[in-house]
């Protein structure tokens, strides 16, 4: 199994896109999809809406989406071409409660990909993507925390010149990593589904002496 992992500075920067793009252009892989938010207090995990919920029952939610709408994220990943998608719900710092299920969830999948920076924590990737848009100034600390885990950057091209986007950011993390510049649509260029396809495909002799080991 590969695991890719889509994150980004903020909201709204394309990450869904992204995901969508990848499973699309690269449907061979069988992908298994995982999207991954955290909600602040008073939002109950379960469904997504304000509750007043005891946290201790609902701290925590997974749904498999079925819907072929296209009109949710996860519903747009099983339109692209993955094989499921599922919705991991928690509350804010309590990823760590999800993910003994998310694992038992994934287990048998050939192939994943997730969207999620805080997920991390939890999981080492065989590829990091973090998106990133100099439009928008907010930059998450989970994004932060984690560029320097970045095997390439899918960086905005500027609408128009603008001053530095982000107040004490800095971006030596992932200096001499491969940038690739999109101008949203499309957010995936045929340079980055080479650029993944390539990477996965050189993991596989690592992946398996792995697999090995753990038989042995």
């Amino acid at each position: 199994m590969a695991i890719v992992i889509i994150g980004g500075h903020s909201r709204s920067v394309g990450k869904t896109s992204v995901v969508a793009g990848l499973i699309s252009a690269l449907s061979a892989f069988d992908w298994t999809a995982v999207k991954i938010t955290q909600y602040g207090h008073g939002i109950c995990s379960a469904n997504g809406e304000a509750c007043d919920c005891a946290t201790a029952d609902h701290a925590w939610a997974i749904s498999e989406e079925k819907d072929r709408s296209g009109e949710s994220d996860t519903s747009r990943f099983l339109v692209a071409g993955a094989l499921r998608a599922l919705w991991v719900r928690t509350e804010q710092g309590r990823l760590a409660e999800a993910m003994p299920a998310l694992r038992q969830r994934i287990e048998q999948a050939r192939n994943v990909i997730v969207e999620s920076n805080s997920v991390m924590k939890f999981l080492r990737p065989d590829l990091y993507l973090t998106v990133l848009d100099p439009a928008t100034a907010d930059f998450k600390n989970s994004a932060r925390e984690f560029l320097d885990w970045a095997g390439a950057v899918i960086l905005h091209e500027p609408q128009e010149k603008t001053g530095a986007a982000w107040q004490n950011v800095s971006l030596k993390p992932v200096a001499g990593r491969p940038v690739f510049r999109i101008t949203p649509p499309p957010y995936v260029t045929p340079e980055i589904v080479h650029f993944v396809r390539e990477t996965l495909q050189n993991q596989k002799p690592r992946l398996r002496r792995a697999e090995l080991r753990a038989e042995s």
